[in-house]
């Protein structure tokens, strides 16, 4: 069966430590090999630039991870593919790996637009409004004052609209998060989860569940496991409980999975890094219908593509 996975962070540990080996390092929770053994993957790689980097220099550190990718993912390993149309993913053989760069908050750009068009021509096709705390586009979910949406994180998102590139709300603030999606025409959160289900300020209340899927966006369930239950030693079923819930709040063609490995410490019993999803898709193939399943790891995120 085929895979698509959201959100990971792999790109961020090999700047962090240029010394990982990027095949089979077991400190990756996904590596080439890993994903070199499930058939026609399709893996989001995030830009992700930490909170304590410099703010003049934050550009540069987004810079340095995309030339990483293309230095010792593309270029060192033929098959991987990077993704820039729907098309691209169509031309993929049964061994190609797709490869989508994603940009995980826009701190980066400070308050330049032109920055954003530069790194849609290196190939970013999904912007990250935020990462948990407040920028010159919009606030995050940890920001109390709830702030929302600046005059130049509006234009951001009517930049993401024209180049039809999703505009990712997670981690952001609730008043980011209403005013965003009031105007993004592509609205995804690619990791997250369930308020109800476990209360956590980055996951997602009923209201808003309901209202992004009306627009027709996507929620990347996460493998984080405080964003999954408040419980020690969550595991799989506990992932399973969201997935049920978001399927009952009429989200059956609006839900995939954004597994944020390598941007976390811990993980879910039986999920423990990427080659663990024979075992999950197992497990989701016990409760829903092979045809429902292909959706939920694949063709869901597929089919909400526009570029």
């Amino acid at each position: 069966m085929r895979l698509f996975d959201a959100h990971c962070d792999m790109l961020y540990k090999l700047w962090k430590d240029p010394k990982i080996n990027v095949f089979e390092d077991e400190s990756l929770h996904v590596s080439i090999a890993k994903l070199k053994a499930m058939n026609k993957t399709i893996q989001c790689f995030a830009i992700f630039v930490p909170e304590d980097v410099p703010f003049n220099n934050r550009l540069s550190v987004a810079h340095s991870q995309i030339n990483i990718f293309y230095q010792k993912v593309l270029k060192r390993y033929p098959e991987i593919k990077l993704i820039k149309t729907k098309s691209d993913i169509d031309s993929l053989s049964e061994n190609d790996i797709g490869a989508i760069l994603t940009l995980e908050g826009c701190d980066a750009i400070g308050d330049q637009i032109e920055q954003l068009e530069i790194l849609y021509q290196l190939g970013v096709r999904s912007v990250g409004l935020t990462w948990n705390y407040a920028n010159l586009v919009a606030d995050g979910a940890n920001e109390k004052r709830n702030g929302g949406l600046t005059n130049f994180g509006r234009k951001v998102i009517n930049y993401l609209n024209r180049q039809r590139m999703w505009t990712d709300l997670s981690h952001t603030s609730e008043r980011s998060f209403w005013e965003s999606l009031e105007i993004a025409d592509y609205p995804i959160a690619s990791h997250s989860n369930v308020h109800r289900l476990c209360p956590h300020v980055r996951n997602l209340k009923d209201e808003q569940i309901v209202a992004l899927f009306k627009k027709n966006g996507m929620i990347g369930v996460t493998f984080v496991p405080f964003f999954t239950t408040n419980t020690p030693q969550p595991t799989i079923s506990d992932v399973l409980k969201h997935v049920d819930y978001l399927c009952a709040l009429g989200g059956e063609n609006n839900i995939g999975f954004g597994s944020d490995f390598d941007g976390i410490d811990e993980t879910i019993i039986g999920l423990e890094d990427y080659s663990c999803y024979y075992n999950f898709i197992n497990q989701l193939l016990n409760y829903y219908p092979q045809k429902m399943v292909n959706k939920l790891v694949y063709q869901n995120f597929i089919d909400n593509i526009s570029y």
